[in-house]
């Protein structure tokens, strides 16, 4: 007992001096806590002004946006305008649709009001009123043709009159001929040539689709970059597999992206209710004539997948000839890269739409009630993508079907082409005519519309052999065919070698580009009877009855919109450029007009340049006159500093 005492003694007490550990512990809990829990009340705070002032938040973060963004664009206006014209056009544009919409939506009700005096006005004296209208726009119209054709010559004149017939033969051949509604039909053949007149026949109109055309093809440029990573340097060895195909993917991932943000959507929306309005068809029919403009046939049937089972007839006939009758943009880079003139391409693509409309209700006019009404129709589908990467990957994975579709067809029909002439060439050797072939027979068969929609008789049967391979084979194979005369004509080689003939006019080049503008071809219309069945195999009989009468309207709306472009196109071969060249840089006059471009081009495409003051003007013109087109349309494929200055 002692010796545990004094061990116990020895033992060191607690220091007074020193906290106890578990104290400190507590003590750190305790501040953190009470620093956790006013965060927490800072949090809550937030949080609920947040929520009480989401609106005002969001506005003020949307405004700092896009004030940054307005001071951004009026920045590049004061630095080079003229540089920044597209940005500043694309601003005002966009500023101005959201405006309308919103006023749109708050007044519609008070503009219906404001403008309901009018239309009781309208619908009580219509009768009458309707024979004024109608008859002021036939006059106008002849009025106009007799100064055009007084300018420009009888060329024009023959493509009205193929306008006139082809109209004619659908009212002939229609379903229903005594139920044909001509408002539709007025008014989209009406819609299609005040496009074209503003496209083709106006200096803005023109250049603004120029410089469009001119995008679109600098755009799908960017998709050399992932053509070069993936097939080395040498990928344009291989030019439709490497070069043009991969654009059709690069396109599919842009419109997968529109309809994630939902542009696509709107765009579509802001035409099908153009459309509807002016020419007054059903909403189903407006949306899908706007939605073919950009897809195809089958991407269009899927958007209104769930109203199909319910369209009238005459609706469902409609919506298989706006597909027939038009071509999707994730091909239109492909007839680009061929050489084709992307304005014109352009032009053709947005004229088609009212244009099938107009066909489609003269040769299937009618006869039901449309169950669809415009508030249901113009429902658009959203996107299933979670976000920007996820759409772009879907847009591209989506598109192999369509390149394996598009390089299977190429392949098949080519061959298929070579082996047709090869047996028709055996067939005609048999009474010593090896020469016969399917371009001899399609240019007998087509040569009478290639008449009607304005071609002269010398390039008629060559227009009407394009028309051939893109109705028995694909436009692909058409356009392809078309891009090797286009470059023979520039070439500027001998029209006739051994009594054929190599390349067209101008003239007839531009009416076969929009003649060849749609899938109205036999194997299109597979496709569409397969596409339509599965999606609505309720309607299988009404599809597969309809479907060849679609095809055939489909192909009539083409040779429509080439008969407008034969009536509004002006092409250095149907005006003396000697004459307007001199006029415009002699006399000071406006330089920006139609026909000065045209000639101008007409002369920087012809001239030959081996070197500076080696420069030798086409068409027998002078350096000045190619001096003055250089500064007017500052091209790139030629240095203007080479133009001696001695003149």
């Amino acid at each position: 007992m002692p010796e545990e005492e004094a061990v116990s003694a020895n033992r060191p007490g607690p220091n007074p001096s020193e906290p106890d550990q578990t104290n400190k512990n507590d003590a750190y809990a305790d501040r953190r806590g009470v620093v956790i829990k006013h965060l927490e009340r800072k949090y809550g705070t937030v949080r609920n002004f947040s929520r009480k002032h989401k609106t005002t938040l969001q506005y003020i973060f949307w405004g700092i946006l896009l004030a940054g963004y307005l001071a951004m664009v009026i920045a590049a206006c004061a630095l080079n305008f003229q540089r920044a014209v597209p940005l500043f056009v694309i601003t005002v544009a966009a500023i101005f649709f959201v405006v309308w919409d919103h006023f749109m939506a708050k007044y519609e009700h008070q503009i219906e009001e404001l403008l309901s005096p009018g239309r009781e006005f309208l619908d009580d004296h219509w009768s009458w009123l309707k024979w004024v209208i109608w008859s002021s726009l036939i006059l106008g119209v002849v009025f106009w043709l007799i100064f055009d054709t007084a300018k420009l010559g009888q060329r024009q004149l023959v493509s009205f009159g193929g306008l006139i017939m082809f109209i004619i033969l659908m009212f002939l051949f229609s379903k229903n001929p005594t139920k044909v509604r001509w408002r539709p039909v007025f008014w989209g053949i009406g819609l299609q040539f005040l496009l074209g007149l503003i496209i083709l026949r106006t200096g803005p109109g023109l250049m603004a689709f120029q410089w469009l055309g001119k995008q679109v093809e600098t755009f799908l440029e960017h998709t050399d970059a992932g053509a070069l990573f993936l097939f080395g340097e040498n990928y344009k060895d291989h030019f439709f597999a490497f070069k043009v195909l991969p654009m059709v993917i690069f396109f599919g991932a842009i419109v997968s992206l529109l309809y994630y943000l939902r542009l696509m959507q709107w765009i579509i929306r802001k035409i099908g209710w153009v459309m509807l309005v002016t020419v007054g068809s059903s909403p189903i029919e407006s949306v899908v004539a706007a939605v073919n403009i950009f897809v195809g046939l089958a991407e269009s049937a899927l958007l209104v997948r769930p109203y199909l089972p319910h369209v009238t007839k005459s609706e469902l006939h409609a919506i298989m000839t706006a597909g027939f009758s038009t071509i999707a943009g994730n091909v239109l880079g492909i007839y680009i890269s061929f050489g084709i003139s992307p304005a014109h391409l352009l032009t053709a693509s947005v004229m088609s739409a009212p244009a099938s409309l107009a066909v489609a209700k003269l040769f299937w006019p009618e006869t039901e009630t449309p169950k669809i009404t415009l508030k249901n129709a113009m429902k658009m589908g959203m996107s299933d993508s979670r976000n920007l990467l996820d759409a772009a990957s879907h847009g591209a994975s989506s598109s192999i079907s369509v390149v394996a579709h598009i390089a299977v067809n190429m392949i098949a029909f080519v061959a298929l082409l070579s082996f047709v002439n090869s047996a028709l060439s055996w067939f005609g050797n048999m009474f010593d005519y090896p020469q016969l072939s399917f371009e001899i027979i399609c240019s007998y068969i087509f040569m009478p519309f290639s008449l009607m929609m304005g071609v002269n008789w010398q390039d008629s049967f060559m227009v009407a052999k394009l028309i051939g391979y893109k109705t028995f084979f694909s436009e692909f194979v058409a356009y392809e065919y078309l891009s090797k005369l286009v470059d023979l004509r520039k070439r500027s080689g001998p029209k006739f070698v051994d009594g054929v003939q190599q390349y067209m006019s101008i003239h007839s080049e531009t009416i076969a580009t929009y003649a060849l503008c749609g899938f109205s071809n036999i194997c299109s219309l597979g496709m569409v009877i397969g596409a339509f069945t599965s999606i609505a195999p309720t309607r299988k009989r009404d599809i597969a009855s309809e479907a060849v009468r679609a095809l055939i309207a489909g192909n009539t709306a083409c040779f429509i919109t080439a008969c407008i472009a034969g009536i509004l196109s002006s092409t250095p071969v149907d005006i003396n450029c000697q004459h307007i060249l001199e006029n415009t840089f002699a006399s000071g006059l406006p330089q920006n007009t139609t026909d000065v471009v045209s000639c101008c081009q007409s002369l920087l495409s012809s001239t030959v340049a081996k070197g500076p003051r080696e420069v030798i003007p086409g068409g027998n013109h002078s350096l000045y006159f190619l001096k003055s087109c250089c500064k007017l349309l500052k091209p790139s494929t030629l240095n203007c500093s080479w133009i001696p200055n001695t003149f």
